[in-house]
């Protein structure tokens, strides 16, 4: 009963209609309402139960005294942060408030994060400085020394910046012959530390061949804030300059300016112009560096040459070289005698040669070769005339003896057997006939006479069958 029946004015209400919702519905309702009215919120609080999924997606619990906000902050946002989140981080996010329907929680989509108090970059510099430092990136054991007087120089900077020009001033002013070779870079922006890192591996990898070998490598930039020198804070850049074969100088911004490639590099200068100083002397300084050296050279080998000499001269008036000296001029006498003997026995075999030589040359003068052929020309026609008898007797010899057995073997030939009457007898298969046991009547045999042969067919008689 409602108040008004009570009282008895007796008005009457009609119940509402009542909505039942679905928990999805729902949700989503509240969700929509909820992302309408908080599209750009920035939230102050402390990293708790930091989780880095798989994806790249990050998860986390910003807490403030007693309150929690469950904070997603998606691959896409999550990659453009300059700085490393950790638990117990006091942080401000940036993002919308929405609703995870799966859980009916409500959370912060974040866009954006930066430390509190110190800046993102200043806290992503420091992080990654004790880093590379527990490395050991940053070791003066590991870094190299310039070359005195480098050939050529590799500079990874800008072609429209004023540090070029600074640079290129200072080295045609203390040096116009030397070699330069420029590997334009973008020196600020997004895409800067990738460009300078290339450059830096240009260079490295280019060491052996002729184009691109240089002795020592600039990378320089001008002054700027920290967010203008941010690219030479990057990890990659740093690895690069840490991994180059050649000898690295960071010259970038003003003297009070620090970057993570300063410390890896093999020698900081503290602007562009600094460092084209610091890589080449003058050509005044070097010749009046090389002209110290020669008088200190000229002065030393004076000193050397005074040292051994009278070394020297204390040496000779020693007793030993006396002795020496002696033995010396009784050797060199010993020599000149043997020269002296060894030279008239070479005249003695001379002039014996000579006497023979001699001799032989009066015989020859003296000695008819025409008569001395006639002699040997008749020798040799008497000798070949005794040879060719002998043959010609041998030959007839040997012909006798021919005929002789050739007599012998017409008497013992088969075939003259066959002229004197008798023939040969073979049976069909070839064979010399010599019994007649060896063939059967009606066989075919073969009869071969002195000149010609016949075929005949065995008979059996009489007397073969007695």
């Amino acid at each position: 009963m409602s108040f008004d029946d009570q009282l008895g004015f007796g008005f009457t209400e009609a119940p509402a209609a009542r909505r039942i919702w679905r928990v999805g519905d729902l949700v989503s309702a509240v969700r929509a309402t909820v992302e309408r009215g908080h599209t750009d919120i920035w939230v102050e609080g402390e990293i708790s139960n930091l989780r880095v999924a798989d994806s790249g997606h990050m998860y986390f619990v910003l807490k403030d005294g007693n309150a929690l906000l469950r904070v997603v902050m998606f691959r896409m946002q999550a990659r453009l942060l300059r700085f490393k989140p950790g638990d117990g981080m006091q942080v401000i996010a940036r993002g919308r408030v929405t609703i995870y329907e799966q859980r009916g929680e409500l959370q912060l989509s974040a866009e954006f994060l930066e430390p509190l108090g110190a800046g993102a970059l200043q806290l992503a510099f420091e992080q990654l400085k004790d880093r590379l430092a527990q490395e050991g990136l940053f070791e003066a054991a590991r870094k190299r020394a310039l070359p005195q007087l480098p050939r050529r120089i590799g500079i990874v900077t800008s072609t429209r910046g004023a540090a070029l020009q600074d640079m290129l001033n200072v080295l045609g002013r203390r040096h116009e012959s030397i070699g330069i070779l420029i590997y334009p870079a973008q020196v600020q922006g997004d895409a800067a530390a990738a460009e300078v890192a290339a450059g830096v591996n240009w260079f490295s990898q280019a060491k052996s061949s002729k184009a691109g070998n240089v002795d020592v490598v600039i990378i320089a930039r001008g002054g700027g804030s920290i967010e203008d020198l941010a690219a030479f804070n990057d990890e990659g850049l740093a690895r690069a300059i840490a991994a180059s074969e050649i000898p690295v100088i960071s010259a970038v911004g003003h003297e009070t300016d620090f970057t993570i490639a300063d410390f890896v590099a093999d020698l900081r200068a503290a602007t562009p112009s600094a460092a084209a100083e610091m890589v080449v002397e003058s050509k005044h300084q070097l010749a009046e560096h090389l002209a110290h050296l020669h008088q200190r050279l000229a002065r030393a080998a004076r000193f050397h040459v005074l040292s051994a000499k009278q070394q020297l001269s204390e040496l000779s008036q020693h007793g030993a070289f006396a002795r020496i000296q002696d033995v010396i001029s009784r050797r060199a006498q010993r020599l000149d005698d043997l020269v002296y003997r060894l030279a008239a026995s070479y005249r003695e075999q001379l002039t014996s040669c000579h006497r023979r030589l001699d001799v032989a040359s009066t015989r020859i003068l003296h000695f008819d070769f025409r008569q001395s052929l006639v002699q040997n020309r008749s020798r040799l026609e008497a000798a070949g005339e005794a040879l060719l008898r002998a043959l010609r007797a041998l030959t007839a010899k040997r012909y006798g003896r021919l005929d002789q057995l050739a007599v012998q073997l017409d008497a013992l030939s088969p075939v003259k057997i066959l002229e004197r009457g008798y023939a040969l007898v073979f049976d069909g298969r070839g064979e010399l006939l010599k019994d007649v046991s060896q063939v059967a009547p009606g066989e075919t045999i073969a009869v071969r006479a002195a000149r010609g042969s016949l075929s005949a067919q065995v008979v059996r008689t009489d007397k073969d069958q007695k």
